[in-house]
């Protein structure tokens, strides 16, 4: 591997593209939004916090039932940027949770800035446009919320929306023959 792009099919192959990932985000964050409708704002936001780490795992083994090994190789220069965008929204969630504590229905529009940020960096992981698109819808959707004053649950169910739909795009691009 010599080139941007051989680590970005690196990532591909050993992640399936990004997909698993973004399709386990998208299960948490609906499972978050319909907790919250059901049960509470508090247990939703809970929901999404405590469901949000096994998303890593269970994108590994979506990656695995896969065929793919939800790894990179070792050496692969793109892995600190990986690294470093989810200590960046790990980092981040502080905010959402204390958004929360002051007004509950801005929990998921935060967290959608927050994961949309790091949605960005996924073009260069992966090598990938529709990233962009992605983090972009996020964000505006985290806006609309705000400015709709939704109720919590539709910030989860929103969010989960959202991903699984890109989930679907970010697997047709990566599939479509190069232009």
């Amino acid at each position: 591997m010599n080139t941007v792009e051989d680590y970005q099919k690196d990532m591909n192959t050993g992640y399936y593209y990004g997909v698993p990932g973004v399709i386990a985000s998208g299960s948490v964050w609906l499972l978050a939004g319909i907790v919250a409708f059901v049960h509470s704002a508090n247990i939703g936001i809970a929901t999404l916090v405590l469901g949000g780490t096994l998303i890593f795992p269970l994108s590994v083994l979506l990656c695995k039932a896969l065929g793919r090994s939800g790894k990179h190789q070792p050496g692969n220069p793109l892995a600190p940027l990986a690294i470093e965008g989810t200590l960046w929204m790990l980092f981040s969630i502080p905010i959402a949770i204390g958004a929360a504590f002051y007004r509950p229905e801005w929990f998921f529009p935060a967290m959608m800035f927050v994961i949309g940020g790091r949605y960005l960096t996924f073009n260069t992981l992966y090598g990938n446009r529709v990233f962009w698109l992605f983090g972009v819808v996020l964000f505006a959707a985290g806006w609309l919320l705000l400015a709709l004053q939704a109720p919590v649950y539709a910030g989860g169910i929103a969010g989960g929306a959202i991903e699984l739909v890109f989930a679907l795009l970010i697997l047709l691009k990566a599939k479509a023959p190069a232009a």
